[in-house]
């Protein structure tokens, strides 16, 4: 038997469910019209997979989310966005 607590489990789980996401986002993209392509990476340093994606694909904007804090830590942004605003050469659009 297979421990669903060790880290393979865990990554096929995780890439399992992050394919059912973006179906569903896919799916809503297409009901409105809109042309999308979906793509999942693995990394240890997720802004350049980021970044790495949105080249790949050739992308002419990304989008990402702020942490959505409020107050004095609402003015900050997650460390990812603002490594990927840092680095990219692609324009980035970022939701709060």
């Amino acid at each position: 038997m297979i421990d669903p607590t060790t880290p393979e489990q865990f990554a096929k789980a995780a890439g399992q469910e992050a394919a059912r996401i973006l179906e569903r986002a896919a799916a809503a993209a297409a009901a409105d019209g809109v042309t999308s392509a979906t793509d999942t990476v693995v990394s240890e340093v997720p802004y350049e997979a980021i970044i790495e994606a949105a080249d790949r694909h050739g992308c002419d904007l990304i989008f990402m989310a702020s942490h959505g804090r409020k107050g004095i830590a609402g003015l900050l942004l997650g460390s990812e966005t603002q490594k990927v605003l840092t680095h990219s050469k692609t324009p980035v659009l970022v939701y709060r």
